[in-house]
């Protein structure tokens, strides 16, 4: 037999048609809005228009993040509007990325390598093109893991050019130019740390993309949902703790805090939703547990929601970021009550067995007791646990109005369908369980329920960036081993040295390798009339490039030579002709001039106590050199423990 389409479904996928053209035209209103906005601001020069113009931007590119959001969300879930109103997810709020001019390096690195290095800057341009490429491809990364690797991979590479080129007392001459990603307002800055930081910011932002276009009606959605949230608030965070004196608000510290906190209430309400989710909640505790699980939501979001309204927060913060958020503290406020009214109105009274049990979980289950006969009493008589439930209906009523009267307090919001539907849903099914428990002849006084305990069974976890998960190679490689060749240290120009091999070798002990330490030199010996110094590094023999031999290639090479003598290119680093392992250290320990002289985000320290260091500083732990020596027919004892000699 043939079937009819089912009417329901054809009405709503209409009214989804509907909806979308009425974005598609908002977004079409919005994008004229800004064009004039920022003609204006780029027109005028009279200080206090420009404040005005710039806010009025900043709502504009809200808006329009969230209409695109909104776009995405119903092309995305189709089938949301063909179940039951309770399994709706309500919307979580995503960032926008922060966007960035194109950077040329090309000219000021191949500048760098040929002043800096001695090398011929032109024969680097394929690694500056390549890594040229790789920041084009981060603008832009795409909403799944391989777009959170990309950022990944681009940032932990901003080490090694910090390493090679942002020398601690100079800067190499470019901006990097960043727009902020609430207010559309752009900062620059010369600083590599500014560029590192807006890379952080939007691996977080990513995540909050990520996590808010999940399925959250399935198990794997939330688990996902989850995950992305935690993820998020852990950028955010690693963020604020180790960069400082940002350029632009989204950066500012309590603007950081405010993100955390916000992350952690998405994380907490997709706990909430989880629980919903796999307990079939008809039994007493389960309820009460749900009924805390929806009080600590609450109590998560009004803490956002007062650091929104903080004095230099709330200026910059969409107003429809902060109205969502209230909403949604009123909403979980009702829905803590709701469930305390079902499990004392729906479940039948204990048993003796589970008696001590419902009792335990009852005293902790209200902020402050409630009036009237004991617990014992309250729990067994059906009568006084109507009396309690009707209160908490009663309280869940107001709160359900109060979220609904501020949702309809922001004209974006009026617009999100979604959280319409899902704050009505709610509020008709309190009203209707306090009219079926509510009896004609109640001549009580309704009273106060006490608020409910805020608890929960999974605290959200902030989760730091792994970098290390993101393997990279050093794009620079080829100048050399960091140990020597980086921006921070100096040397004298390489030298051609001509050797002759004397009766007794060459006259010098080796050690180490990547590149191998002349450690002594014998005095009347062929090395030290050729003008070679304890100190000088290897870095070519015969005209082989020997920056990243090995001790034993070295030795070979010069062992191979015959009577002719050998050419050897050594350099001297500055300051340090005969470097001690302290020298070393220090000359490892890198730092990139930050936004701040005291930027945490520069110590070595605090990057090896964060689980991230591993990958980045790779080299940085090579700085005890290797103990390989070799000895040519010289008694052992005539040279040091860790050196040969030749």
């Amino acid at each position: 037999s043939q079937q009819g389409c089912d009417p329901f479904a054809q009405t709503q996928r209409s009214k989804l048609q509907h909806r979308r053209a009425r974005i598609n035209q908002q977004i079409n209103k919005e994008m004229r809005m800004r064009a004039g906005a920022e003609n204006l601001f780029r027109a005028t020069s009279n200080h206090k228009v420009k404040e005005t113009v710039a806010l009025e931007l900043s709502y504009v590119n809200s808006n329009l993040q969230l209409l695109k959001e909104e776009l995405e969300e119903l092309n995305s879930s189709m089938d949301v509007y063909q179940n039951d109103s309770e399994s709706i997810s309500v919307p979580m709020i995503p960032l926008g990325l922060k966007e960035t001019k194109e950077l040329d390096l090309l000219v000021p690195l191949k500048d760098f390598i040929s002043e800096h290095y001695g090398e011929e800057g032109v024969l680097f341009e394929k690694e500056i093109k390549e890594f040229m490429e790789l920041r084009q491809a981060m603008r832009t990364p795409s909403r799944n893991e391989a777009g959170l690797e990309l950022l990944m991979e681009y940032y932990n590479q901003l080490y090694f050019l910090d390493s090679r080129f942002f020398p601690p007392t100079k800067t190499l001459g470019v901006f990097f130019h960043w727009y902020d990603s609430l207010t559309g307002v752009p900062s620059h800055q010369r600083a590599l740390a500014f560029e590192k930081g807006s890379v952080l910011f939007n691996l977080g932002a990513l995540h909050t993309q990520i996590g808010a276009r999940q399925d959250r009606a399935s198990l794997p959605g939330l688990n996902q949902a989850i995950d992305a949230f935690q993820k998020a608030a852990g950028a955010f965070n690693y963020l604020k703790e180790n960069f400082s004196n940002a350029p632009s608000l989204d950066m500012s510290a309590a603007s950081l805090t405010m993100l955390v906190r916000l992350m952690v209430a998405q994380v907490q309400e997709c706990v909430f939703e989880k629980m919903t989710l796999l307990r079939a909640q008809n039994d007493f505790l389960a309820r009460l547990q749900l009924a805390q699980e929806a009080a600590r939501v609450e109590d998560v979001y009004s803490l956002v929601h007062q650091t929104m309204s903080q004095p230099h927060v709330k200026d910059y913060v969409p107003f429809s970021w902060t109205t969502m958020v209230q909403v949604k503290s009123e909403h979980f406020k009702a829905l803590s009550h709701y469930f305390a009214a079902i499990a004392l109105c729906d479940c039948p009274a204990p048993s003796d067995a589970e008696m001590l049990e419902q009792e335990k979980a009852f005293l902790q289950f209200h902020v402050t007791m409630p009036e009237g006969p004991s617990l014992h009493v309250l729990l067994q008589d059906p009568e006084e646990r109507r009396k309690l439930g009707k209160a908490h209906l009663k309280k869940a009523i107001m709160k359900h109005e109060e979220a609904m009267r501020i949702h309809g307090l922001c004209k974006i919001l009026r617009k999100m369908d979604i959280l319409q539907e899902v704050l009505s849903f709610a509020h008709k099914r309190s009203l209707s369980k306090y009219s079926e428990i509510d009896h004609e002849e109640d001549f009580f006084e309704t009273g106060e329920a006490p608020d409910i305990h805020p608890k929960t069974h999974q605290k959200p976890e902030i989760k730091s960036p792994n970098f290390s998960q993101v393997k990279v190679t050093d794009l620079f490689h080829r100048l050399g081993p960091l140990s020597v060749f980086s921006a921070k240290n100096k040397w004298y120009p390489a030298r051609r040295v001509h050797l002759m091999r004397g009766e007794n070798g060459f006259g010098f002990t080796l050690r180490g390798d990547s590149p191998v330490l002349i450690a002594g030199v014998i005095p009347g010996g062929c090395a030290a009339e050729a003008g070679l110094k304890e100190g000088d590094y290897i870095i070519s023999v015969n005209g082989k490039d020997c920056k990243w031999s090995k001790h034993a290639e070295v030795v070979q090479l010069l062992k191979s030579t015959g009577k002719e003598g050998v050419d050897i290119g050594v350099i001297t680093l500055q300051g340090s002709e005969c470097p001690k392992a302290v020298d070393r250290k220090a000359a490892v320990m890198s730092s990139g001039s930050g936004m701040l002289k005291s930027n945490k985000e520069n110590s070595r320290k605090s990057l090896m106590n964060s689980k991230s260091a591993s990958t980045l500083l790779v080299w940085s732990k090579k700085s005890k050199r290797s103990k390989k020596s070799t000895y040519s027919g010289v008694p052992f004892t005539a040279v040091g423990d860790n050196e040969a000699m030749y």
